[in-house]
């Protein structure tokens, strides 16, 4: 049974101000964007027909969601470290990264309703794609968690057993979005179709910074450096950076992008006066 408190134990590793003040300060960042991001979505419902509203406001939650679990990850970030004569070192407090996959458990699912949602393909494709995606979703999340617990040189080949494993979903996710977003540019007006092409290549290039963290993250020195090791933890800090890139543009960017593909869709067929409800 695998633990759901923390990725790194108690005995954390040493940071030069740099490298902790780099995370630290990555972290604020992204609590702002999601913040920044919940607060458009959520005003700019109005802006578009209803039928597209429940996608802005799915992408809002996405948001509020990650802006609670980024302000989490930073407290557990500023409480795991004390800063010493050369640096930060461990304060005797374990830094709780389960926030992040709790975040993802909720948020990655919500994303695939969000997309669906904004497309409004037919029910029936819609409810088959929705399901092949958040069960992909879920494996993926389940398969990678026991690999970024893994805090020990030995734990390599298991680490990279267990991203192998996460990766098969990852990839299949990639590729079902790719060819139903193909496929349905077709179906959609042509003012909203250059975004959905847009749309196509920001989940592709953004998703694939995840499992590059996820590799640098698990090189000997950095697992070696989870566990309390003396040496670079450079491999800890790009983790860190990476998983927060990528979460502010899949999350905090394509819910923008998808307000301008409800809000094109919306004005190449605008509602009828007087059947506009209220928000």
């Amino acid at each position: 049974m695998f633990p759901f408190t923390n990725l790194l134990g108690a005995a954390m590793p040493h940071l030069s101000v740099g490298q902790y003040g780099t995370v630290d300060n990555i972290f604020s960042m992204t609590v702002a964007t999601m913040g920044a991001a919940a607060l458009f979505l959520f005003m700019s419902r109005p802006n578009v027909n209803r039928e597209y509203r429940p996608a802005l406001m799915v992408s809002g939650l996405v948001v509020t969601i990650a802006c609670y679990h980024y302000f989490m990850i930073r407290q557990s970030w500023q409480h795991a470290f004390t800063l010493v004569a050369d640096g930060y070192a461990g304060s005797g407090a374990s830094f709780n990264d389960f926030y992040r996959y709790a975040d993802w458990i909720l948020t990655v699912p919500l994303l695939m309703v969000e997309l669906v949602a904004v497309l409004r393909l037919d029910s029936l494709k819609a409810k088959s794609l929705l399901t092949r995606l958040v069960v992909a979703a879920a494996a993926m999340i389940a398969l990678g968690y026991p690999g970024e617990i893994i805090s020990s040189p030995e734990g390599w080949t298991a680490r990279v057993i267990w991203g192998s494993l996460s990766s098969i979903p990852f990839f299949y996710i990639l590729y079902v979005l790719w060819v139903e977003l193909t496929n349905s540019l077709s179906t959609q007006p042509v003012a909203a179709r250059k975004l959905i092409e847009l749309a196509r290549l920001v989940i592709l290039i953004t998703w694939s910074v995840y499992p590059i963290a996820y590799l640098l993250g698990g090189t000997p020195d950095a697992l070696l450096a989870k566990s309390g090791g003396n040496v670079d933890a450079s491999g800890i800090v790009a983790l860190q950076v990476g998983y927060a890139i990528a979460d502010m543009t899949a999350k905090a960017g394509f819910g923008i992008l998808i307000y301008f593909i409800a809000k094109a869709k919306s004005d190449s067929a605008p509602e009828p006066y007087g059947q506009t409800v209220p928000v």
